[in-house]
């Protein structure tokens, strides 16, 4: 027996190959069995153990679920598809004791007695709760109403896009979640009031992105002459497709129309109402800065988004030093190109030169997302070489949807449902065609669908083993670590051939290099939005209207913009460990295997998976 072979049998197995090679004499066998019989034990009450935990870590996630039928919706569970989430701050308390009473029993756990891959789901879920319980302080830090999300835009998006109607039972749901939205509504204007007592109010250019989406929603039939507004039009295509009888179509569509009229048009009407006074009362003060004890709030925020101990001067202080190195391979490509001018007249050549821009029309749009869906085609066809494991889930690529494409970002991916009846999707906002340029498109792709988050996040939740609540874990500096590096990957086998598609891809690194600066100079070093906006201006190649969307979603979503380089960084110096340690031992796929089978993870326990397969590697 080849003695690389053990580890993949159990003791019982190895026990009777050792009488087998050892003879049939007393002694030995008596030893040997007695041996087993305690190795045997011990690994049945780690069985047990690790079993136990798992099911107390799948019941606290399940519970978590069962609370919320919007998270619900996004997973595919159709149990309270008819309510909304409880967002009044009683909850938060109920939930803040819940995670208490968790953790008390999550902290019991001995874990001598468990498996290897549950003492990490243990750590895991001890970090979760803890940091729920210890964030609780904080969840008033944060604009439930803003341009890149809130309650006002995730209503009609959750209906449109995760609110299948396949039955009468279902479209009776739609119809109750849009009478519900009288009382989440208020619940939300709740929570804005409290906030401005804490002197906690989103900045003055927010309300007039959030106020024009909101009132979008309720433009149209059954509120006004023309034709159906959003709402109306998805309900009325989605009964329009059910086997029932006309009248019973006509019948649900006129219930979907009165709770339109009575509920969703008097909830929004009052939510544009009180985002007007907030306008009032808003300022052009951007930064965390300025929120009660805005320092503490913003460091506890990048440790959460990063995974490390990094401050925001070591963050900053990176980021200057990615766009100086990122700056020194786009001259490069200019010199490649033959470009005549400076790195300046050159960003000015990339963002205005018609050969990099689709028809700002709708043969324009199509064309674009072909390209894309072209893209994640052929590189569909080369990952054998570089993965051993790849998602059963299939991924689509779309637009944005016209309601909510002026403020929304520039691409974003949205995970497959659990039931695999709804696949992932890649959405591309094409709003405006001079924000999409043709040279990023790949490099976009790449991060959005293959290799990047359909990659990690669909194989994530098909992952089988390990407890749901790590498939589904929020971590951000690896999940969009991932992404970033998977832009890069698919140069590394010979993609990005044209070399303006690699300027391409080198741009969009350099946005999320900058991002480490503007993100910090922001929300630590003071800087006012004009001042973040013409550091992006001055150092990127993107148009002035990216450029403004972007440093308005950074002040928003304080620290998240940082997660990107952090996390790519991690991963290729953990690569380049890997690599340097394992010479010609090292297969690309074997260490992706273990970046993306054990579900997202922080950084410092990916680099733990990490330097264990180092070890066993290096043992072979």
């Amino acid at each position: 027996m080849s003695p690389k072979l053990l580890p993949t049998l159990s003791l019982t197995a190895i026990a009777i190959t050792t009488v087998l090679l050892t003879g049939c004499g007393q002694a030995p066998v008596q030893s040997e069995s007695k041996t087993t019989s305690t190795e045997q034990s011990s690994v049945t009450a780690k069985v047990d153990e690790s079993k136990k935990a798992n099911e107390l870590f799948e019941d606290i996630f399940t519970r978590g679920i069962m609370r919320s039928p919007i998270y619900q919706s996004y997973l595919g569970i159709k149990k309270d598809q008819d309510k909304w989430d409880d967002i009044s701050d009683a909850r938060a308390a109920q939930d803040l004791e819940i995670a208490k009473q968790d953790l008390i029993k999550v902290n019991a756990i001995n874990e001598s007695a468990l498996d290897e891959q549950t003492k990490i789901s243990l750590k895991l879920m001890k970090q979760e709760l803890s940091n729920n319980i210890a964030d609780h302080k904080w969840r008033f830090h944060n604009y439930p109403v803003n341009q890149m999300y809130g309650t006002h835009s995730m209503v009609p998006s959750l209906l449109i896009n995760q609110h299948r109607i396949g039955d009468t039972k279902d479209a009776e749901a739609y119809i109750s979640r849009l009478n519900g939205m009288t009382k989440l509504f208020d619940q939300l204007i709740e929570g804005l009031e409290v906030r401005v007592t804490k002197g906690i109010v989103a900045p003055k250019f927010v309300y007039p992105y959030v106020i024009n989406d909101s009132k979008n929603i309720v433009t149209g039939a059954p509120f006004d002459e023309g034709d159906d507004s959003t709402l109306l039009a998805d309900f009325s295509k989605k009964v329009n497709a059910l086997e029932i009888s006309d009248a019973d179509k006509l019948a649900l569509i006129k219930k979907a129309s009165d709770a339109l009229v009575t509920a969703v048009k008097p909830a929004y009407d009052k939510l544009i109402a009180y985002l007007g006074t907030l306008e009032q009362k808003a300022n052009t003060d951007d930064g965390a800065w300025k929120l009660p004890d805005g320092k503490d709030f913003y460091n506890n925020a990048l440790q959460r988004t990063t995974t490390t101990n990094l401050d925001a001067q070591a963050i900053h202080a990176t980021g200057l030093s990615e766009v100086t190195r990122i700056h020194g391979e786009m001259r490069n490509i200019m010199r490649k190109v033959e470009f005549g001018g400076d790195m300046k007249a050159f960003f000015e050549f990339m963002r205005t030169d018609k050969q990099f821009y689709y028809a700002e029309n709708e043969e324009g749009q199509q064309t674009y997302l072909k390209g894309a869906e072209a893209l994640i085609e052929e590189m569909k066809a080369n990952l054998d070489s570089l993965f051993l494991v790849k998602p059963k889930a299939d991924l689509v690529v779309k637009a944005v949807e016209p309601f909510r494409e002026k403020s929304a970002g520039k691409a974003f991916y949205e995970r497959p449902s659990m039931d695999g009846s709804r696949p992932g999707t890649y959405y591309a906002n094409l709003y405006k065609m001079s924000g999409m340029p043709t040279y990023q498109m790949a490099a976009l792709a790449y991060h959005e669908g293959i290799p990047g988050h359909h990659m990690q996040l669909a194989i994530a939740q098909e992952l089988e083993g390990i407890p749901k609540f790590r498939k589904f874990s929020q971590m951000t500096a690896y999940t969009e670590g991932w992404g970033l590096y998977a832009e890069f990957l698919p140069k590394e086998i010979g993609f990005y051939r044209d070399p303006y598609a690699d300027f391409g891809r080198l741009a969009m690194e350099l946005w999320r290099a900058c991002r480490l600066v503007v993100d910090t100079g922001i929300h630590q070093k003071g800087w006012t939005r004009e001042q973040a906006i013409a550091y992006l201006m001055e150092n990127t190649p993107n148009p002035e209207g990216d450029v403004v969307k972007a440093i308005e979603r950074y002040i928003v979503m304080p620290s998240q913009a940082t997660a990107y380089k952090i996390g790519m960084l991690k991963i290729l110096e953990l690569r380049l460990k890997a690599k340097e340690a394992l010479e010609d031992k090292f297969d690309i796929r074997q260490f992706h295997n273990v970046v993306l089978k054990n579900g997202p993870l922080p950084l410092d326990v990916l680099e733990d998976f990490v330097d264990k397969y180092i070890a066993d590697t290096a043992r072979l």
